[in-house]
């Protein structure tokens, strides 16, 4: 596999995203996800934006998603749970691979000498 995937190389939120799910050992939702995010990171994000990256990375298969049971907190609604697939494993890895290529590059030569 190239380190550009026939599904291309992952975006900084699908990374996130990715990484989030095992830590959250089965509680992956929307609002785990992007509560685990900013905790880790500092950046807030809105659960819109969770949301189209979780049905991104579904589309690609590199997550799957099941529906949990429903919970009184949440008015009876039940959770759309998220767990990383090996597909979206290898393309974490690749993508972690390609950026560690890229910190240990050589500097490019400078043509205007």
């Amino acid at each position: 596999m190239s380190s550009f995937s026939d599904k291309g190389l992952l975006g900084e939120l699908e990374q996130l995203v990715l990484l989030s799910l095992p830590a959250l050992n089965g509680d992956a939702y929307a609002v785990s996800i992007r509560d685990h995010i900013e905790a880790r990171t500092g950046i807030s994000l809105g659960r819109s934006s969770v949301d189209v990256t979780l049905d991104r990375l579904e589309r690609k298969g590199y997550v799957r998603s099941a529906l949990g049971e429903p919970t009184p907190e949440r008015g009876g609604k039940a959770k759309r749970c998220f767990e990383i697939t090996a597909a979206g494993t290898a393309a974490l890895k690749e993508a972690e691979r390609a950026l560690a290529r890229m910190r240990t590059a050589a500097p490019a030569k400078d043509s205007r000498r």
